[in-house]
């Protein structure tokens, strides 16, 4: 008999849930405390594992990245050292091209300068008509030395009408009936070296 109201009291003392009734609040309470926590617990977890994932895929990235600017640091710093080396083998090609220019048209020239020594050595045994001829014909040589070097004569005759882009005016003169703005006298020749004028020839203008 006593075992029995024991037996009874100890199954009024269970929770509802085990004496097969409905669960109290507390303990509906408690379990909705466990699955919110198992399920942050979760979402934790699986926000943890994607941002790695992230890092990794940015590391790889960035390795990629500084492994490209490696590779056109190292092509950048070859061409720069070409073209060093470029650079100062053309300067010293250009240098020495300075040097050596005027080589052959010198060498030209002393020609023309034995043929004048020789033509001053006969001038004292020679008459004046082989010496003028002799002048001449050294003349003749020197000009076609600069002519060969590209050097050219600039046409202009007295009575052409003055160009201020092919002539230098002198001197302006009183001139006759319709020698206004022409050239009436040319003091110095005008040369052309290739294409460029090196010196303009020097006329007088009438007025």
């Amino acid at each position: 008999m006593d075992s029995k109201k024991e037996k009874k009291a100890v199954e009024t003392e269970k929770p509802a849930s085990e004496q097969g009734g409905f669960p109290s609040s507390k303990d509906k309470n408690q379990t909705d405390e466990e699955n919110t926590s198992v399920s942050e617990d979760s979402k934790g977890k699986s926000k943890v594992k994607k941002k790695k994932s992230q890092n990794k895929v940015l590391q790889e990235k960035v390795k990629e990245l500084q492994e490209a600017l490696d590779k056109e640091k190292d092509r950048f710093l070859r061409i720069f050292a070409e073209y060093e080396n470029f650079r100062k083998r053309t300067s010293k090609e250009k240098l020495e091209l300075y040097k050596s220019a005027n080589k052959q048209l010198i060498i030209d020239l002393l020609s023309v300068v034995d043929d004048y020594e020789r033509a001053s050595f006969d001038e004292e045994k020679g008459s004046i008509k082989d010496t003028i001829e002799g002048f001449g014909l050294i003349q003749k040589k020197f000009y076609q030395i600069l002519e060969s070097n590209g050097l050219s004569l600039i046409e202009v005759n007295k009575g052409d009408l003055f160009d201020g882009d092919h002539h230098e005016a002198i001197a302006h003169i009183p001139s006759g009936e319709g020698e206004t703005g022409r050239i009436v006298d040319i003091t110095q020749k005008g040369y052309k070296l290739g294409e460029i004028v090196i010196r303009y020839p020097k006329v007088v203008v009438g007025k």
